[in-house]
């Protein structure tokens, strides 16, 4: 299994440099060629999972605060020249070859170039670079250098760099970046150099070693912010020399360590060297590939492949031990400053089904800011937990106060704090996992204070309208993200967004479940604890049957007040601008705003179709004393689906779910989309910033569940496969209710599943018309219906 580019192209380098990023959940260093420094071309960036610095910068006049996950030191600097000569990279001396091989099954990006060194000589170079899925503060950098037809001195340079910024996103380059200080380095042995530093606000400290093995004399030259290991290496005509370079990184996060400095510096030391560091490395990597495995043929498999990759190295068993969320962009970039939203939505229910330890660990991370969410929804006036629609270290509201359209220069304010309905999408990640996990405890426990939180801000949110005979909620987003006020309204906010009062009466009915089939004394604890009064309940089962869903023409409306918008001349603007992903933008740079239109950026109404199969949408409505039938389902993604401008990654996986579940022909189109929105940049340059996380595991959530109709519900395992012709044959295993490897793989109209053997119960599984029960150790094949 492997990813490569052949040829070396400067305008490339930013996306290859993401999508060749390696990780292992708990740090992730971008793919950039070691010789090469932060410019316009090349982005060095190395982040460690959770490590933030908050820093206050002079923006348009205001003092702005913002927290981003710090750029650390660069541990991969290795630079080369032939004695005399000018240090050689493919920006500086001409290529006569270059080739970059993501090995995805090993977790090794190896890189081979050939240099015209000028005067007929040629050095040849190759490097594999690993960051230790084993041992997850390790990383190692292996140079090959071989002189083609000539024989001569080579000057080599490893070194650690303190220096860096965060500089990688151009709009945010009006904030400070500078979140490094302090920064000390000093010698450990012969061969042994370290770095010390420390966040500016957040006071991490930061410790990195480095061992440099080469069979040739080093010499040290601290520097700071860099401290350097140089040595002179001879060349042979046909002769390889090699050079390797082994890293440790701590922070002081790090648990059962004293001192990050001495930690980096011991580990280093007594890591073995890189043969035996590549051993352990692949092992740990098949260990996973086994837990996680897909088959999926053709071009499709091969991106999935990708996708899955990418996942595993950013949410990796080691994030189970750490206090970290889903960070959007993996750790790959700097966009979205590393922060958390509601991506997990899209990413949990994967992790769910093969480390459900990973996706226990990320719902400890919402849990653990739950006092502040609680904070939060006070400081509005509210009960309850209001969790933010940005969360970084402490769980406080992220989301930027203004925001740069490149377009038209302005900084303009950003509203998006009122996406109330991340809450709901905390709520449903935790009930996912429990039902697909069969943890009861942490449902019992963390879980359910969790649920009662958010369905007591939804219950204090919601105010009766004796017109309408309904509940409301007021002021607030939804996903589209592009409606943030009405047309000419003197303040930020919308009511009744349809899927935030759908999915606020999902929450509360799960929660009230809950409270019913808790055991009595937890229940106890549960009210005693949150303070639970008399009528609260009530109140909440009022509510989740009385929320208001607007409509207009027969469709579902994305909220109140959306029918009486205009109707854009959509063939205009895409005659005039081809890309019109980020029209909010195009229109506010022309003095108009998007607030005016009905225009999407991405999905909102169709994410309900996204989250709950048809047959839960439909008993969601009947609760809210509304018909949802199939002909008003399908008219309401036909409305949404001409009006959608797609400006975000998740909304061709959104729609091409929906339209997959739905039987339509058009459904290929959105997963193709989704399947190349970061091998392709369809968003125009964004992934250069960092891989969409969410996207990418949501494509694997679409053939795991979106095709096979899966749910995980009421103790059972049911299915419901959709024909996709282009899609039609896919095999994977899940771990479902601690049955390690329930394999299911669907070819030629059958479905085949297999349960291991195993003490545990048998599984069941439900399919439109039947149901089937599995002993561990069984295997059944079952013949789809047409």
């Amino acid at each position: 299994m492997t990813w490569e580019y052949e040829g070396y192209d400067p305008a490339e380098e930013r996306l290859r440099e993401s999508l060749c990023t390696l990780g292992n959940g708990y740090f992730g260093s971008r793919g950039v060629l070691p010789e090469c420094t932060a410019d316009d071309v090349h982005y060095p960036g190395t982040y460690v999972a959770g490590c933030y610095n908050r820093l206050v910068s002079e923006v348009a006049g205001r003092r702005v605060e913002n927290e981003d996950m710090v750029n650390v030191p660069n541990w991969l600097p290795l630079r080369f020249r032939l004695t005399g000569g000018k240090w050689l990279t493919p920006d500086t001396a001409p290529v006569l070859a270059h080739r970059q091989i993501l090995h995805l099954g090993l977790g090794v990006l190896e890189r081979r170039t050939r240099f015209d060194a000028g005067d007929g000589r040629v050095l040849a170079v190759r490097q594999q670079r690993l960051v230790h899925m084993a041992d997850p503060h390790l990383a190692a950098l292996r140079t090959e250098f071989t002189a083609e037809g000539f024989s001569g001195e080579l000057d080599v340079e490893a070194a650690l760099d303190g220096g860096v910024t965060n500089d990688g996103v151009p709009r945010y380059r009006d904030l400070d970046g500078r979140h490094l200080t302090h920064v000390h380095a000093g010698t450990a042995a012969p061969d042994r150099v370290w770095l010390r530093c420390r966040t500016r606000t957040s006071d991490i400290r930061i410790g990195m070693a480095s061992r440099v093995t080469a069979g040739a004399p080093l010499t040290v030259r601290h520097e700071p912010p860099v401290t350097r290991q140089l040595l002179r290496l001879a060349l042979e005509p046909g002769r390889t020399v090699t050079v390797d370079k082994t890293v440790a990184l701590h922070t002081s996060r790090d648990p059962a360590i004293s001192d990050p400095l001495y930690a980096a510096v011991d580990r280093v030391g007594r890591a073995p060297g890189f043969d035996a560091l590549l051993a352990s490395h692949r092992t740990a990597w098949a260990q996973l590939w086994r837990r996680a495995q897909l088959d999926v043929p053709g071009d499709a498999g091969r991106i999935l492949r990708l996708h899955l990759f990418h996942v595993l190295q950013t949410l990796s068993p080691h994030t189970a031990d750490l206090d970290v969320g889903v960070p959007a962009r993996g750790l790959h970039g700097e966009a979205y400053r590393g922060h958390v939203f509601w991506d997990e939505l899209f990413v949990l229910p994967f992790l769910n089904l093969h480390f459900p330890e990973v996706a226990r660990a990320l719902l400890r991370y919402r849990h653990r800011r739950l006092e502040r969410a609680c904070t939060a929804a006070r400081d509005i006036g509210r009960r309850g937990a209001l969790y933010p629609w940005q969360s970084g270290s402490d769980g406080r509201e992220e989301t930027q106060q203004l925001h740069l359209n490149p377009r038209s220069g302005r900084w303009l304010p950003d509203h998006t704090h009122l996406q109330h309905h991340v809450g709901s999408a905390i709520a449903y990640n935790v009930w996912q996992y429990c039902e697909a996990s069969g943890d009861a405890e942490f449902l019992h426990t963390k879980g359910a204070e969790m649920l009662l939180q958010i369905s007591r801000f939804w219950g204090d949110s919601a105010t009766w309208d004796g017109t309408l005979g309904r509940h409301r909620i007021r002021r607030v987003m939804g996903p589209d993200e592009y409606h943030d006020a009405y047309p000419g309204a003197a303040g930020p906010g919308l009511d009744d967004n349809a899927y935030t009062n759908v999915t606020a009466a999902w929450v509360l009915s799960r929660t009230l479940e809950l409270l019913d089939t808790l055991p009595e004394p937890r229940r106890r604890e549960l009210v005693e604890r949150i303070s639970l009064e008399d009528g609260e309940t009530e109140r909440w089962e009022e509510v989740s049957r009385t929320l208001h869903v607007p409509f207009h023409e027969g469709v579902v409306s994305q909220f109140e007040g959306y029918g009486d918008l205009a109707e854009l001349d959509w063939d205009r603007y895409r005659q005039r601008y081809g890309n019109i992903r980020r029209l909010d933008r195009i229109l506010e740079a022309e003095g108009d705003t998007v607030n005016r239109y009905r225009a999407s950026k991405q999905a909102d109404v169709l994410m309900l179709g996204y989250l709950f199969s048809p047959g839960e949408l439909q008993a969601l409505f009947r609760r809210l004393g509304l018909r949802l039938d199939e002909d008003t389902w399908r008219r309401t993604v036909d409305h949404y689906l001409h009006r959608t401008s797609h400006g975000s990654t998740l909304s061709g996986l959104v729609h091409g779910w929906v339209l997959a579940r739905a039987r339509r022909a058009e459904a290929w189109r959105f997963c193709q989309e989704a399947l190349r929105g970061d091998i392709a940049d369809v968003q125009g340059g964004t992934t250069g910033e960092g891989i969409h996380l969410g996207a990418m595991a949501g494509t694997l959530d679409l053939v795991q569940r979106g095709l096979t109709g899966m749910e995980t519900r009421g103790g059972a395992l049911w299915l419901d496969p959709v024909p996709l012709p282009e899609l039609s044959s896919y095999g994977f295993s899940v771990r479902y209710q601690g049955h390690w490897g329930v394999r299911l793989r669907l070819e030629s109209g059958q479905m085949e599943i297999a349960v291991p053997s195993s003490d545990l119960p048998p599984i069941d599984l439900r399919l439109p018309g039947r149901v089937v029960r599995l002993e561990p150790g069984e295997t059944t094949t079952l013949a789809l219906a047409e």
